[in-house]
């Protein structure tokens, strides 16, 4: 079972979701929501999230999905 009190502490509580998913098209909203990410005090703790628990849509510790199928093939090849 994954611990989810991290969240409680995230820069995007309160935040819409749908800023963290956006489609493909949307690029400004995905840069709304990394610039929230930028300040937020657990952003390593979300990406660690992410990258364990596969999440392959969205904006998780300020990185997109693209961003974390680069980071995934780095460890894959380490």
């Amino acid at each position: 079972m994954t611990d989810w009190r991290w969240q409680d502490d995230a820069a995007c509580v309160g935040t819409d979701p749908d800023a963290f998913f956006p489609e493909s098209h949307e690029y400004r909203r995905g840069l709304t929501a990394k610039a929230i990410c930028a300040g937020c005090p657990v952003v390593i703790r979300c990406l660690e999230h992410a990258l364990v628990n596969h999440e392959y849509v969205g904006i998780w510790g300020n990185t997109n999905e693209r961003e974390r199928a680069v980071l995934r093939r780095v460890k894959a090849a380490s």
